[in-house]
């Protein structure tokens, strides 16, 4: 499967029609009556008075079988027989639960035949990419998390199950989906709840059914069935700690603000626009069959589809015309013929939709290539199709298609096509097709995608990460990294909020009131340096905002009293605003590319530095802290120390934590590189307002991501004496930002910032609901405390555990085949 080309060659090697007898699954059909309720607690559930689905082969239109439309009665009882397992499954040995995988991998392979059937009746897929692609990764995702069943107390020592998952699946690859989610979730010690997409529910009741009887506890696995609406039923339900879901980019914001404030996690792989790269010194015919897979595949309706081809200008026209030959051999018809390279549509609704799409782009100029010749007269078929000579405006540029669509572009050199690869709002996945290694790795690495194969496309593997950033969404399916999605660190209990009020249209719109001025109020030391009499005041202190490698004065122009434990005023501060938040994002922006390309030994030595100079600074800081929070001397220089130890922990991961090799089942290399977010923005606590400040701001900064720090609202000033070590420590302008403020005001402006790939909030319950509910706008990551104060921020593992890693860097997989010397 990992040389997907190979779904293609069969076309030239059975050109007669060559149907599969859909028998087995027919059988399986008719031994239920055709008919199906829940599958809840391995029993099958029928709640009375319940609507009913009919589901439809989408290729020739025939009737498969009814099943139940669920509401929120029988969401609760699957939730419930979910949460009830997790007491026990929760708690097994890593072991048991490996020899539950273990065997239900062993029973999928026993009905490989009649899943294989049922998946391409069910959802229009072709029986040859079912049979020969989807079903045996089904069975590889099992197999390989029955592995990190067994090793979770070693490979994951420190972390532990959430509770109860619910699964959302998508219409175009129903059983590889549910793998992809199901098998991380219940290794972990999770219970699961699925929901299947509203047109293609039987092969996800045929699984569940499959698992119950290959022993795996009542509980465990449950599906219910229903429409969309019962997806957000599902998802709104308290009882859940973790929803994951795939489908379309719109679904995944309306799901981020329908769980935000919550307590629950989330992961989303949502829409692509996958560039397909080929240079001039590419393969040119192993890239035309390349591209036939990477875009045709599925009918064109895969996330990771190459949908946009990117062709260096040499070699435009000569591809082109070999590609049109190649479009004009490919067959579509009925899904159960292996000779055929495309089946039907999800439905006609989503045929109307391309062909809207396909004459926007006539009606604008664009020349259109259609394969028509072999096109069925009837049912929701749509022809291969070439769009060329189209604008980077174009709508079929910037949306995605979803549907047999190809649209092509031109560059003249790599750097151009790097732009107009990472041009698009999506970042799930990418192929670059050259026969130069070193141009393809340095092309891989700069494509802002999750994963980018080189010279192939589709591959995929349980041993590989795959998800993408952006508008496609965060969180990874497969590999290790996929496991974190569904375990949380020991120490932290699941966050439960409760209700929150907030209305957030108008939350914290205001910057707050200007600090008033106090007649009375001396605050002015008299200097005892220059005239031990007294009658020389100091020279006044200023706390201005930090931006660009710069002090910056507000452009409020207002300033905000800071108070002292006794109550007595301190220190004024700048008080900072959102037009200070948009320069500090802009500078930030500036500095990230160099930043990131600063090799780590080098970002190490600047966080010794900056140890080095705080360290310069100690008695200093310990003193500012005492008379700001109160604490003892002793714990005063104890909170000081810490974080320069912390500086220390964090340097010391500079380059340990790059990324790994993928075992797979290709041969080659699967690498996995752990790159930078971006432009983090980060809200600090007021809890050691020093410790804490320093433990948010290293780990993000070690890994390659440039920051916004809003630093302790009640407490800002050791964060705001840090920009002068700053200064001494040969930190770039524009790294490391410190707008000082009102917390939510300032978190508002990032959480709401495009430009912003992610926001780590800890303040007010309040603020981590609207944080969550704001990043739906370019679907940033976002990581919050939900009001909660219970993370000690002086213990390592709550203070500078491996989570900080998880949250300060992005995984991308880059495929690389080999093949030279010894055949796959």
């Amino acid at each position: 499967y990992c040389c997907a080309l190979s779904l293609f060659w069969i076309t030239f090697l059975e050109p007669m029609l060559i149907i599969i007898s859909p028998t087995s699954s027919q059988a399986w059909l008719e031994s239920h009556s055709r008919s199906f309720g829940h599958f809840v607690d391995n029993k099958w559930l029928k709640s009375a008075g319940r609507e009913t689905y009919a589901t439809k082969n989408p290729t020739t239109g025939e009737h498969l079988a009814t099943t139940l439309q669920g509401n929120g009665e029988d969401v609760k009882a699957a939730v419930g027989a979910a949460t009830k397992a997790f007491q026990t499954w929760g708690q097994q040995p890593g072991h048991v639960r490996a020899r539950h995988l273990y065997n239900v991998a062993r029973n999928i392979q026993k009905h490989q035949r009649l899943l294989s059937l049922l998946e391409s009746l069910d959802s229009g897929k072709l029986i040859r990419e079912a049979r020969d692609a989807d079903l045996p990764l089904v069975v590889r995702h099992f197999y390989h998390y029955a592995g990190w069943a067994q090793l979770m107390e070693v490979e994951l020592k420190g972390w532990k199950p959430l509770g109860v998952v619910a699964v959302l699946v998508p219409q175009n690859f129903p059983l590889l989906t549910l793998a992809w989610k199901v098998c991380p979730a219940l290794a972990m010690g999770n219970t699961v709840v699925v929901k299947p997409a509203s047109s293609t529910r039987l092969t996800a009741l045929l699984l569940a059914e499959i698992c119950a009887q290959a022993g795996l506890p009542p509980g465990v696995l449950n599906v219910v069935t229903g429409d969309q609406g019962l997806g957000e039923t599902l998802a709104a339900h308290p009882g859940l700690d973790q929803v994951s879901f795939a489908g379309s980019t719109e679904a995944g914001r309306s799901l981020r603000r329908a769980t935000a404030g919550t307590g629950k996690k989330l992961s989303l792989q949502l829409g692509g626009k996958s560039p397909f790269i080929v240079f001039d010194s590419a393969d040119l015919d192993s890239a035309v069959d390349g591209l036939v897979d990477a875009i045709w595949l599925n009918r064109g309706q895969a996330h990771n589809a190459g949908s946009q081809l990117l062709l260096q200008e040499s070699i435009a026209k000569d591809f082109i015309q070999r590609l049109k030959r190649q479009m004009s051999q490919l067959r579509v018809g009925d899904s159960l013929d292996k000779a055929i390279d495309l089946g039907a549509l999800a439905d006609e609704k989503q045929r109307d939709a391309i062909e809207r799409l396909v004459a926007d782009a006539r009606a604008e100029g664009a020349e259109v290539f259609q394969a028509w010749a072999a096109l069925p007269s009837s049912g929701p078929f749509y022809p291969p199709t070439l769009i060329s000579g189209v604008y980077t405006t174009s709508r079929c540029i910037r949306e995605e298609v979803f549907g047999p669509v190809l649209v092509s572009l031109t560059f003249r050199t790599a750097k151009e096509a790097v732009v107009l690869g990472n041009s698009t709002p999506y970042g799930l996945a990418a192929s670059v097709w050259t026969e130069t290694l070193p141009l393809a790795l340095e092309v891989a690495r700069s494509l802002q995608v999750g994963t980018v194969w080189i010279n192939g496309h589709n591959m995929l593997d349980a041993a590989a990460a795959f998800g993408g950033c952006k508008e496609s969404g965060f969180g990874r399916d497969g590999g290790k990294e996929s496991l974190y999605e569904y375990v949380r660190p020991d120490w932290e209990s699941r966050p439960r909020p409760g209700t929150v009020d907030i209305n957030y249209k108008t939350f914290a719109t205001s910057q707050g009131t200007e600090a008033p001025l106090n007649p009375e109020e001396k605050r002015v030391p008299h200097s005892v340096t220059s005239d031990p009499e007294g009658n020389i005041p100091s020279v006044d202190r200023t706390y201005k905002l930090y931006y660009g490698g710069a002090q910056k004065r507000p452009d409020s122009m207002s300033s905000r009293a800071v108070l002292d434990h006794t109550g007595k005023i301190m220190a004024y501060v700048a008080d900072g605003s959102l037009k200070d938040i948009r320069n500090a994002v802009e500078a930030a922006h500036k500095a990230a590319p160099g930043w990131a390309k600063q090799t780590a030994h080098t970002r190490a030595q600047i966080l010794y530095y900056l140890a080095e100079n705080l360290e310069l600074r100690r008695a200093e800081m310990a003193s500012q802290l005492e008379a700001l929070t109160g604490v003892g001397k002793e714990e005063a220089l104890r909170e000081v120390d810490l974080s320069i130890q912390r500086l220390f922990h964090w340097a010391a991961y500079s380059d340990k934590y790059g990324g790994a090799v993928q075992e797979t089942i290709l041969y080659g290399a699967s690498l996995l590189f752990r790159e930078p977010v971006g432009v983090v923005g980060i809200a600090c606590p007021n809890e050691q307002p020093l410790l804490s400040f320093i433990s948010l701001l290293a780990p993000a900064v070690i890994r390659g991501n440039c920051v916004v720090m809003v630093p302790s609202e009640q407490y800002p000033l050791p964060a705001l004496d840090f920009y002068q070590v700053l200064d001494t420590s040969d930190v770039p302008g524009g790294v490391v930002n410190i707008i000082s403020g009102n917390r939510d005001h300032l978190s508002r402006g990032l959480a709401e910032h495009q430009d912003v790939q992610a926001m780590w909030y800890f303040g007010s319950k309040e603020g981590s609901s609207f944080m969550e509910w704001a990043s739906s706008g370019n679907l940033k990551r976002t990581w919050v405390n939900y009001g909660a104060d219970r993370r000690c921020w002086s213990d390592l593992q709550e203070g500078a555990g491996e989570e900080f890693l998880y949250q300060a860097t992005q995984c991308k997989s880059v495929w690389v085949p080999m093949g030279d010397i010894f055949a796959n």
